[in-house]
């Protein structure tokens, strides 16, 4: 419903300006679906996931109980999601640009509630593992289908503030998540975990087909099968052995050959790239300095979110014996401190360029989650939860920074194959940062002599990790003062 005030502003520029006046006016309109209605419609999509990611921690044992395995082995069906979403990944991009990125983004949503419910009705880990392969092969089509609908509708002057909306429904994710399903383990039961994403997406569908646009490209390249089954096995063997180092599942020589056999296919996919002007992935796209130093720099960084949870939940309910709930309770003032952010990035950026925010924000965010080394039982809980806050509004400053830089050089041709790249690298480090952790407390406890983990044992990964996100400020500093300004509506210097 319009103000009055709207209704007057209306009337006035129609009767002056007539047709001209209306189309200005109806311009107006369309911006505004740009900036933030489109991109909090493709948002709900990645609400989805970020809701389902940091709920499932929390019910892992119960779920276990429920399906009579040992808590450890339902590990596997979370590998297994990863997995479908790695092997999945690069055929997103060809199939937006095949059958219109909105018919895709409606499908693969329907698709991820379906395998959500079916989840939810499992009655053992074999039933639970097939159907969190079917949502991972949705869940990869979701985000990068939703991310190229917004590329390729917005103007790159307004994408870093589109980009901020479109994360705000998917921060809800990690603010909702860890208390609910803390909660829903405590009074209900784990399977409410997967319902909840019925209604999230049938009012998704419902507005994407309302008002996102159908965008594909009118010369589609042939699609690049012996690429997809490359990277495809290439990424699940390098994700498998990562989920299994330190973790005493598989035999050393298994995942030595879990590790050979990924880099094996990843080294034969280089070779067939370079032959093929249509391979999946286009190689050719990391000459550009922003989008390399955003995925191949940026990739250093993302240890932080991918190992964050894992160690929160290894600290607060093993080191220090809280309960899910009570962990849950603690750790959410995290995403609230993103969600803070979100609305300050741009004008941030705007200020100080790419090149500047993430270099003086990455010394931050690695000093910001190294101070969580500091924690111990005895710390009052209000204190970590501020260090929580702080450490996820910076990091999601970092994130907006990272996302929006990759964009910043690339033609609109690029884009799919660039969304799809970025998108894999991302799963990938999610799986490593996981893995490199829980390979980090293993050798820490035979360090120190302990058979079980304590708080102790487990507080200096956060120094050692966020050391290690430091190695992406080289790429940082190797870009120009006036990396992506475009996309910031900064002014570039004039040629004398």
């Amino acid at each position: 419903m319009t103000t009055r005030a709207e209704d007057i502003l209306e009337t006035d520029v129609l009767d002056e300006g007539g047709a001209d006046a209306a189309a200005i006016l109806n311009e107006g309109r369309d911006a505004t679906f740009r900036g933030w209605v489109v991109p909090a419609i493709i948002g709900s999509a990645l609400l989805m996931q970020t809701l389902n990611a940091t709920s499932i921690n929390n019910a892992l044992p119960a779920m276990a109980k429920a399906l009579h395995v040992e808590p450890l082995r339902l590990n596997l069906a979370i590998t297994m999601y990863l997995l479908a979403s790695a092997v999945f990944l690069p055929i997103s991009g060809w199939m937006a640009d095949r059958f219109g990125a909105k018919r895709i983004l409606m499908i693969a949503m329907v698709l991820y509630a379906s395998a959500s419910a079916a989840c939810g009705f499992a009655t053992s880990l074999p039933m639970l593992v097939a159907f969190r392969l079917a949502q991972g092969c949705a869940g990869a089509m979701m985000g990068p289908v939703g991310r190229l609908v917004l590329l390729r509708t917005t103007p790159k002057s307004e994408l870093v503030g589109a980009m901020s909306v479109v994360t705000m429904p998917a921060l809800l994710g990690p603010v909702v998540g860890p208390v609910l399903g803390g909660a829903i383990v405590t009074f209900v039961s784990w399977r409410w975990i997967f319902f909840l994403n019925l209604p999230i997406a049938f009012a998704g569908v419902l507005l994407v087909r309302a008002f996102v646009p159908n965008v594909k490209e009118q010369d589609v390249l042939p699609i690049d099968w012996p690429g997809i089954l490359l990277t495809g096995f290439g990424l699940a063997g390098l994700i498998l052995g990562f989920e299994n180092l330190g973790r005493d599942v598989l035999p050393p020589l298994a995942v030595a050959g879990l590790f050979g056999g990924g880099f094996a296919c990843l080294t034969l996919y280089w070779a067939h790239a370079r032959r093929n002007p249509h391979a999946i992935i286009d190689l050719s796209i990391f000459r550009i300095p922003t989008f390399r130093a955003s995925v191949v720099g940026g990739a250093f960084f993302r240890f932080v979110p991918g190992a964050t949870p894992f160690l929160l939940a290894m600290l607060l309910q093993v080191g220090f014996g809280m309960s899910a709930f009570a962990a849950g309770l603690m750790t959410f003032v995290s995403a609230v401190g993103a969600l803070v952010m979100k609305t300050t990035a741009p004008p941030i950026l705007r200020r100080f360029g790419f090149r500047s925010v993430l270099m003086v924000n990455g010394l931050i965010c690695s000093a910001s989650f190294m101070v969580y080394a500091l924690f111990k039982i005895d710390t009052p809980h209000w204190l970590i939860m501020v260090a929580l806050a702080v450490g996820g509004f910076f990091r999601s400053l970092q994130f907006t920074s990272l996302n929006g830089m990759a964009y910043a050089d690339l033609e609109q041709t690029q884009m799919s194959r660039g969304t799809t790249t970025a998108s894999m690298v991302q799963q990938f480090m999610q799986s490593v940062s996981i893995g490199f952790a829980a390979m980090l407390l293993h050798f820490l406890m035979l360090r120190r002599g302990e058979t079980h983990l304590t708080g102790a044992t487990v507080t200096p990964a956060f120094a050692i990790i966020g050391a290690i996100t430091l190695i992406s400020i080289l790429w940082f500093s190797r870009l120009p003062a006036d990396a992506g300004d475009e996309m910031n509506n900064r002014s570039r210097p004039s040629a004398s």
